[in-house]
């Protein structure tokens, strides 16, 4: 249930995501030609330039010398506009895969926390039922006076002889889900500049240059109510 919410809510923050993608790359590839346009002019005024120069006087070479000029500026222009919006898709999709991250991070954390309390509960489940089984024995070894011992019995060595329940719980150690490989090239956050994992929180100041945080790192146990912002955030807030 709880993978269907966080599935749900990354797929609604992202619906958006391949249109915004599309007009960025459209934007991109209308400045490439625009580029390409301007280099095809700048080389036309070279060859004018080169072809007349001993005939033109000395304001026209300045002004033809001006205009190959300004179209270079143009052309890095149109450069400058092509990184920015890079830029700017880069952060989009890096915005998406952070959250994807601290989600992850929060759902493996609640995932642990289920497999503990469930493996509690057997645990505990299974010492009531031999609490009772042994009263019940203790009542007929009385009633029938039974010899031997209660180690002897078929109940008892059938017990003796199979797994642990708590053996048999023991591969499934809530650990197992966080032992992943990480990867080399994944993002890192928070003051101590690690992967995510764990609980993370986000800062609440849309201009935070880190955004995620884990909890540990802020003195932090639980979510707090309203909004939050990191130390370095809340200090800008205060010199302002």
């Amino acid at each position: 249930m709880a993978t269907a919410i966080y599935l749900e809510h990354y797929l609604d923050s992202i619906e958006n995501l391949p249109c915004e993608l599309q007009r960025n790359f459209t934007l991109m590839r209308d400045l490439d030609n625009r580029t390409e346009e301007k280099k095809g002019e700048i080389d036309k005024l070279a060859e004018e330039y080169i072809a007349n120069v001993k005939n033109l006087a000395s304001e026209q070479r300045v002004e033809h010398l001006q205009k190959i000029q300004n179209a270079y500026s143009k052309c890095k222009e149109f450069s400058d506009d092509k990184v920015q919006l890079a830029m700017q898709t880069y952060e989009m999709v890096d915005k998406h895969i952070r959250r994807l991250d601290a989600d992850l991070a929060r759902f493996e954390n609640e995932l642990k926390e289920k497999l503990e309390v469930s493996y509690d509960s057997t645990e505990g489940r299974s010492l009531k039922k031999n609490d009772v089984r042994g009263l019940r024995e203790k009542r007929g070894s009385r009633g029938r006076g039974r010899k031997g011992s209660d180690e002897d019995s078929p109940r008892k060595k059938k017990m003796k002889n199979s797994p642990d329940l708590s053996d048999a719980l023991l591969p499934m150690q809530p650990s197992d889900v966080l032992d992943m490989p990480v990867d080399p090239n994944e993002p890192t956050y928070c003051l101590c500049h690690q992967v995510s994992y764990g609980e993370m929180i986000g800062c609440d100041n849309p201009d935070c240059p880190i955004e995620w945080f884990h909890f540990a790192c802020v003195d932090l146990a639980t979510k707090p109510k309203g909004k939050w912002f990191c130390p370095r955030c809340t200090q800008d807030r205060k010199k302002k």
